[in-house]
């Protein structure tokens, strides 16, 4: 089960995207891609697995060993990160608890961005953030939909889409495109007239735009000769990578539809800041909570396998807790 405050809430926002056009305000975005459109993009096949697809279980952590439930740590998330690399995927979908409102621990954004995406330099092809471009049109509908996310929103640092935009920003610097989710107006209208169930709605669109426009870059990649196995990275909230979503949130996640498109060679992978980590039922029902000791684990990058290619990396604590 996933913590739901973690789903990122429709942020509509401008940033420097497009592999072409220069970053554009609110409300002049470029042309709209439509999930619709996305998914018809290509009918190329997807690739096949890769030897180590679908056998992970079967791969041995590098770290060093440090309880049940396949945890191991590192000396720096960069080496936890290289582990789950191993897997060589087409897709990795990175969901992050997001830093919550007066939060001073650096978040997983700006972490992820300064010491992990580095590693994806010549790797990866795209980067598509949780971000909403909405086309030219939509200002209204725009307006009303980013006033119904307020429940989640206001529950977040001020910080996290700023981050997200710089998180694009140091992609490009990288040789690794930016995107954001593209929202057509009929999408923005369906989610504006769901009523009570818009937050809900908000994150079904949040997956379907997530897993149609990553199956376009992986067909397109297959077909170029500069980017053939590359990876296509979607960075986001936690209920949208999520590989085996319980009953009733099927709809969150773009993990299982995405994975059955390259074959079963998509890895998830969610990013947790420990001083983030709380001590209620939400977080108490992840399968990793019982195991992860701050006390005994938070000076080091602690990584749990939680199942078949899905993996939670810890980071470490800027000041690991110590036990009374």
């Amino acid at each position: 089960m996933r913590r739901v405050v973690h789903a990122a809430a429709v942020a509509l926002l401008a940033v420097a995207c497009d592999r072409r056009s220069p970053p554009q305000p609110l409300g002049s975005g470029g042309p709209a891609a439509s999930a619709t459109s996305a998914a018809s993009a290509s009918a190329t096949p997807s690739p096949a697995p890769s030897s180590s697809a679908g056998h992970d279980l079967h791969l041995a952590l590098r770290g060093t060993p440090c309880g049940p439930l396949d945890c191991a740590q590192y000396d720096s998330p960069r080496e936890a990160f290289a582990d789950v690399l191993r897997l060589d995927p087409l897709v990795l979908g990175i969901g992050e608890a997001h830093a919550p409102k007066g939060a001073t621990a650096p978040s997983a954004a700006r972490r992820f961005t300064g010491e992990l995406l580095p590693l994806l330099a010549g790797r990866a092809s795209d980067l598509i953030v949780e971000l909403m471009m909405p086309p030219r049109g939509c200002v209204d509908a725009a307006a009303e939909v980013r006033h119904e996310q307020q429940p989640v929103t206001s529950r977040q640092a001020p910080t996290d889409q700023g981050e997200y935009v710089s998180m694009g920003e140091r992609a490009r610097a990288l040789g690794i495109v930016p995107d954001m989710l593209r929202p057509s107006c009929a999408d923005l209208d369906a989610v504006r007239t769901s009523g009570d169930d818009a937050i809900g709605a908000s994150l079904s669109l949040i997956a379907r735009l997530s897993d149609a426009q990553a199956e376009r870059l992986v067909d397109r990649d297959a077909r170029s000769d500069a980017d053939r196995g590359k990876i296509v990275v979607l960075y986001g909230g936690m209920l949208h990578d999520d590989l085996r979503p319980p009953p009733g949130r099927a709809d969150w996640s773009y993990a299982p539809r995405l994975d059955a498109h390259v074959g079963g060679r998509l890895v998830a992978l969610d990013l947790v800041v420990p001083e983030y980590i709380g001590d209620d039922a939400t977080w108490r029902a992840l399968p990793w909570w019982s195991s992860y000791d701050r006390a005994r684990l938070g000076g080091k990058t602690t990584l749990f396998r939680v199942g078949e290619r899905s993996f939670v990396l810890v980071f470490p604590a800027a000041r690991p807790a110590t036990r009374p």
